[in-house]
């Protein structure tokens, strides 16, 4: 009787280890990917907000849409925009707009991941003049 209950424990034992490692692995690879992502989209955040507030101010000082994407472009660096971004800017119905658009890779552990950004934004007021 105390062989089997021994050989039991042992059994118990390495199958907990094996959960542990499989726990272990599903963690470090969430962690991995979210270290990957995260990153990425909060930046993506971060420009759709600044596009907000150029088109914003741009209507509100009277600037015009090439303004806005020269805004764009000179501060691009701290979104991590690429220098390729297709940036369109214009106006549409007494508003101000502006489209970015561009796709980054991001390296996953056994694939990569295309994130695509494709956002447009237009001024919250009307233009009030030239």
């Amino acid at each position: 009787m105390w062989q089997s209950c021994e050989s039991r424990a042992r059994r118990m034992r390495g199958g907990a280890r094996l959960n542990f490692l499989i726990v272990l692995v599903i963690l470090v690879t969430t962690g991995y990917v979210g270290y990957q992502t995260v990153p990425v989209f909060y930046r993506a955040s971060l420009l759709e907000s600044y596009m907000q507030d150029t088109v914003n101010n741009a209507a509100v000082l009277t600037k015009n849409p090439a303004w806005v994407e020269q805004q764009i472009r000179a501060n691009g660096d701290d979104y991590d925009l690429p220098k390729d971004a297709l940036i369109q800017t214009g106006t549409r119905d007494g508003r101000i707009e502006a489209h970015v658009e561009f796709s980054r890779s991001i390296p996953l552990i056994v694939t990569t991941y295309q994130y695509k950004f494709d956002h447009t934004v237009k001024s919250s007021s009307l233009v009030s003049g030239g």
